[in-house]
């Protein structure tokens, strides 16, 4: 099995530079190609791959800013191999990487795969806390990573892989700039492709967010939610409400604290002491309540918006939120 390895990038060369020299490291049981594209950046990558050449079958495609998920599309369709891993230039790999994706897919092949994400130990006290929101089952439930969903996986852009095969059936992905993955997820199984969770198959994401970015991303995440539900109608999900009742619960403390107030310092302790079992650090452990506040009053908030566009105002999916449209 051969594999072409493709990341978009736009204005973070130094990024670039963290995960080629993660790939150049791969133990190389299985071929595999690089392509990057450079999706409009004004600082460019180009001298960064010139440095790779040498260590790396790779090629360098510089184009007009249309998104990520454009810019996927584009590497795939100049990819030579048969199947596409797709990465985020934030993302760094461990050094089995692809001998474990290449391992599963020729015991149990599925046209598409995802895996999870974690914190390297080198990352920063805030970067460990937003992973451990984003990725706790205590947060998220796990969806992003769980053995509960195995065959049946969500992929996330950042670290999955597409056949040639399924991409050419689907198309890739659609024009929409957030929850692009999820879109083509549920595309691909109406086409009757399977897709499968990889557990070893997972990448260390750096996340270089500050606390305002990470607001504001998952408003987006939380907005795009309703939108995708209205798209595909079987996908919605009384967990995705979760976050909503949470910022509700936090208007209703104002009210009866001596009630609400409890519940809430019970679920922010059970966060430190599962954030300090798995970080062993106080101060990330402190953090982590922080940011899981901060996720789920984004997401929550951007929830509830999309919720009162679509079903108050009754408006279209492309009039509650253009952003997710445009080109």
């Amino acid at each position: 099995m051969k594999f072409s390895i493709i990341i978009p990038v736009y204005n973070r060369p130094s990024e670039l530079d963290e995960l080629l020299k993660s790939i150049v490291k791969q133990q190389r049981k299985f071929d595999f190609e690089v392509i990057i594209i450079e999706d409009g950046s004004t600082i460019k990558s180009d001298t960064i791959v010139k440095e790779f050449k040498t260590f790396l079958t790779i090629k360098y495609f510089y184009k007009e800013n249309s998104g990520p998920g454009d810019s996927r599309n584009f590497g795939m369709q100049k990819a030579i191999n048969d199947y596409f891993i797709i990465l985020d230039s934030d993302c760094i790999l461990p050094q089995n990487y692809l001998n474990e994706v290449g391992k599963v897919l020729k015991q149990n092949y599925s046209d598409a795969y995802g895996g999870a994400d974690t914190a390297h130990s080198s990352f920063t006290n805030q970067q460990k806390a937003i992973n451990y929101s984003m990725t706790s089952i205590l947060t998220t439930g796990g969806i992003r990573g769980s053995e509960i969903i195995r065959n049946k996986f969500q992929l996330r852009s950042f670290n999955m892989g597409i056949s040639k095969k399924a991409f050419l059936k689907t198309g890739g992905f659609s024009k929409q700039h957030l929850g692009e993955d999820i879109d083509l997820t549920f595309r691909l199984w109406n086409c009757g492709f399977e897709t499968q969770f990889i557990p070893k198959a997972f990448v260390y994401h750096k996340r270089r967010s500050t606390w305002q970015q990470f607001l504001k991303q998952t408003f987006n995440f939380g907005a795009a939610r309703p939108i995708l539900n209205k798209t595909h109608p079987n996908s919605a999900k009384i967990t995705f409400w979760f976050p909503s009742v949470f910022v509700i619960g936090l208007l209703l403390l104002i009210a009866s604290p001596k009630i609400i107030a409890p519940i809430y310092g019970i679920y922010f302790l059970l966060i430190f002491i599962d954030s300090l079992l798995k970080n062993k650090n106080i101060e990330v452990a402190v953090l982590s309540i922080y940011a899981t506040l901060i996720q789920f009053l984004g997401y929550g908030t951007g929830f509830l918006r999309s919720i009162f566009q679509i079903k108050v105002l009754k408006k279209s999916v492309k009039e509650a939120f253009p952003k997710m449209f445009s080109l």
